[in-house]
């Protein structure tokens, strides 16, 4: 939405508490398109660590709205082979919806973005620190995530972690 002409006739009758409010309501009957804009205007590398400061919150509503509608999460290394590859923004949220009543993530010990030649593209090397709710077991792994980033949003998230140390943290437990 183009607001240039509404400012310059706010600045000239001083009203920019009005405009600043009629701009607050058209943002909030916008806000389901904005969504999928989340990320709009952010690099890669910004884009990436918004999405680990929602998992963190154990905000997957929020993480899933940062992924394209059509996004490809990969998971090579993960135990069961029907969370390997996992297509759409629905499926990861279906996917990670309970996340956080099976594994309380209380901190990321480690993190290291690194942004490449390719500006779509963000790599992070990451630690997490918690425990698995239903059996105490301590939850400490560490990560390689790659991502690609279009218009804002990731299109590709590819996330490498030891599958042996996942097992042995969530010893039968369910995710």
């Amino acid at each position: 939405m183009n607001t240039e002409p509404h400012t310059s006739i706010a600045k000239r009758t001083g009203r920019r508490q009005l405009m600043a409010a009629a701009a607050l309501a058209v943002t909030a009957f916008a806000a389901p398109a904005q969504a999928q804009n989340a990320g709009q205007g952010q690099t890669s590398s910004q884009v990436l660590k918004r999405a680990l400061d929602l998992f963190l919150a154990k905000d997957m509503k929020g993480w899933s709205e940062l992924c394209d509608e059509n996004v490809v999460v990969e998971l090579p290394f993960s135990p069961d082979p029907a969370g390997r590859r996992i297509v759409g923004r629905a499926a990861i949220y279906a996917f990670l919806k309970d996340y956080p009543k099976a594994i309380d993530i209380q901190s990321l010990p480690t993190l290291k973005i690194h942004a490449t030649e390719d500006p779509n593209v963000a790599i992070a090397e990451w630690s997490v620190s918690g425990r698995v709710i239903s059996n105490g077991n301590p939850y400490e792994l560490s990560y390689a995530t790659v991502v690609t980033v279009r218009n804002g949003l990731i299109v590709n998230y590819r996330e490498y972690f030891n599958p042996q140390a996942f097992l042995a943290a969530m010893s039968g437990a369910k995710f």
